[in-house]
């Protein structure tokens, strides 16, 4: 057994778990944090896609030690009781999902290009996605949203007192 402590959406969290668990299980199955989606389970789809040190990661590929004393934000992570983030609520006003089993993983995608790029173009929202497969519906409204959600950010940035 391997001690995993990580920092998951802000909150220390340890486990013991088999050495060849993969974040994605440690995730889902010692956490309870089922947002993130066992899809192919060999890196294709994206379905299970989190942040890991501001960087998007297929959870399924990376072994839960690797994690460990890391920061991973998951789709619970990025709302709060009361409010959608911004790329939340953009993908819901475009009507950007359909039945969102991808929809977790692209939204945490798109989260960290906009953390990266605030101000990214139509190709680089494109090759974001680029790991993120949809079998529902099409991307153009997912990138719109995306855009949409970006220059929402921005402004709220740019309101803020400095």
């Amino acid at each position: 057994m391997v001690t995993v402590t990580i920092k998951v959406n802000g909150e220390t969290r340890t486990a013991s778990v088999a050495p060849e668990t993969t974040l994605l299980r440690l995730l889902r199955e010692n956490f309870s944090l089922t947002g993130t989606k066992l899809g192919c389970d060999v890196g294709d789809c994206g379905a299970c896609t989190v942040i890991v040190d501001g960087k998007p990661v297929n959870s399924c590929l990376m072994l839960a030690g690797q994690v460990d004393g890391r920061d991973v934000l998951t789709i619970e992570g990025l709302a709060t009781i009361d409010r959608l983030h911004p790329i939340q609520k953009a993908f819901e006003d475009h009507a950007s999902l359909q039945c969102g089993f991808c929809g977790p993983g692209i939204i945490l995608s798109a989260k960290a290009l906009i953390d990266e790029n605030p101000a990214p173009t139509t190709q680089e929202i494109r090759d974001a996605l680029g790991g993120n497969l949809c079998r529902c519906t099409g991307y153009t409204k997912m990138i719109e949203a995306i855009r949409v959600a970006a220059r929402t950010l921005r402004d709220e940035v740019a309101d803020q007192p400095a």
